[in-house]
């Protein structure tokens, strides 16, 4: 059987103006202008403590072929400006690199004078010798006069001088040199740096690209074919046991329980988890030092989470019958202090063709503590609509938030600046750098594998 993921969705997000964001805790909660949606407060879990009802959020829709065609115009003019500004920085690296480079050029001038300088104080030391076997000499001799010896110490005392300032000379020199050569080394590192940030926003302005690119063709392979999959309430997704402070350097088990609630048996249940996490600023993604593994009663050994974010199959879910996924998540030691989401959520295949998958996603925030601080609380939990491929489906959050979107899409400032991390944490890590934490992935038969 062929599977395929859609990518439309993920793209939108991004892409698009969503009204997405994952309402992972209280520090989220805020006040922001013009907010494009709320969720319902169920008590004090806002920063207000506010039990005012909001109004229900507006899950984002489909997107159209239109916008997945200005999606990937803007991704491929992206990936034009990414290209032109590594060859940029490749020039600026060969222009650091050059013996003609100003830098470069004045630390080879300077090694010249360090050199020369060198040889002046190896000379003014043979002097001082010379002039000290003089003095000896001189003394020695029984028939030399006081004008002699006057004159030997006289030539011995300004070669001592001239070796003085011979020596003071070299050293000017030879810090001139070494600050010179510093000078010139650090900016072949700088531009280097800036090439491998370059090469590296390429690299991903080309898989957003791809992804537009994708996502595209796979609406419009959607179209054509009419596939669909359903929001199923009935198909119920938790987690226990994932503490709500982990430390890096740690290595912490929690648990994920896919419940079929829906009144038939789904023929193949895909639990789906990730994770991201930012450091407190908010600026550095960290899910790279975030290792995710799982394992069932099927397969019992630890795996490594495929890239696609699923947690193996679980097939043949009876009506009323519940499967677990264990799941372990390992922290670097060299993570730094920051804050974190799991994501989870389940979809389904039926062997009549059928599919769908959870309406919300599940949301677990937790802190990220140093190396050496203590793993333990209780993650907080909350929910956020995830987009339908078919249509919008509602959804409730249990605690409050408000998002705004810009035209292009990305998400604005919102609520106080406390919140900023965990904002760009969800925004930027769980929809921008990790997409995979918001990508509806519908796995459904083409019309070709029916056959």
């Amino acid at each position: 059987m062929k599977i395929r993921r859609t990518l439309a969705t993920a793209v939108a997000l991004a892409a698009t103006a969503p009204v997405v964001l994952l309402a992972a805790g209280p520090a989220f909660a805020g006040t922001a202008a013009a907010p494009t949606a709320s969720a319902t407060s169920t008590g004090s879990a806002g920063s207000s403590g506010s039990t005012t009802p909001k109004s229900q959020p507006q899950a984002a829709a489909k997107p159209s072929i239109a916008e997945l065609e200005k999606a990937v115009a803007d991704a491929k003019k992206a990936y034009d400006d990414a290209v032109a500004a590594e060859a940029a920085a490749r020039k600026a690296v060969d222009a650091a690199l050059s013996d003609t480079a100003p830098l470069t050029v004045a630390a080879a001038e300077a090694e010249k004078a360090a050199k020369a300088a060198a040889t002046a104080k190896t000379a003014a030391d043979k002097a001082v010798a010379d002039a000290q076997a003089a003095v000896d000499a001189v003394m020695a001799d029984e028939n030399s006069t006081e004008a002699d010896r006057t004159a030997a110490l006289k030539a011995f005392a300004e070669a001592q001088a001239a070796a003085e300032d011979a020596a003071a000379d070299k050293s000017a020199a030879d810090t001139k040199y070494a600050d010179a050569l510093d000078a010139s080394n650090d900016a072949r590192v700088a531009a280097a740096r800036q090439y491998s940030v370059a090469q590296k926003a390429t690299e991903d302005a080309r898989a957003a690209l791809e992804a537009a690119e994708g996502a595209l063709a796979q609406a419009k392979e959607d179209a054509e074919n009419g596939d669909s999959c359903e929001a199923e309430p009935g198909l119920a997704v938790s987690v226990s046991g994932l503490p709500g402070r982990i430390a890096a350097g740690s290595t912490v088990d929690f648990s994920m329980r896919l419940t079929n609630n829906t009144g038939r048996t789904l023929d193949e249940v895909y639990p789906y988890v990730s994770v991201h996490a930012t450091d407190k600023s908010g600026q550095k993604d960290l899910g790279r030092m975030l290792k995710l593994q799982w394992s069932n009663a099927a397969s019992p050994a630890w795996h490594n989470l495929d890239r696609d974010g699923y947690a193996g199959t679980i097939s043949a879910l009876k009506a009323g019958a519940h499967s677990d996924v264990k799941l372990r998540l390992t922290v670097d030691a060299e993570a730094p202090a920051g804050a974190g989401i799991a994501v989870t959520t389940g979809d389904y295949y039926n062997d009549s063709g059928d599919c769908g998958g959870t309406p919300d996603f599940d949301v677990y925030e937790f802190e990220l503590v140093a190396a050496g601080g203590a793993s333990g609380g209780e993650a907080t939990h909350g929910t956020t609509p995830r987009p339908s491929d078919n249509k919008p489906q509602g959804g409730t959050s249990t605690v409050p938030v408000t998002t705004t979107t810009t035209t292009t899409g990305a998400l604005a400032e919102t609520g106080s600046s406390s919140a900023t991390p965990k904002l760009a944490l969800l925004g930027g890590a769980a929809v921008v750098l990790g997409a995979g934490a918001v990508i509806v992935a519908r796995r459904r038969r083409s019309s070709s594998d029916s056959a």
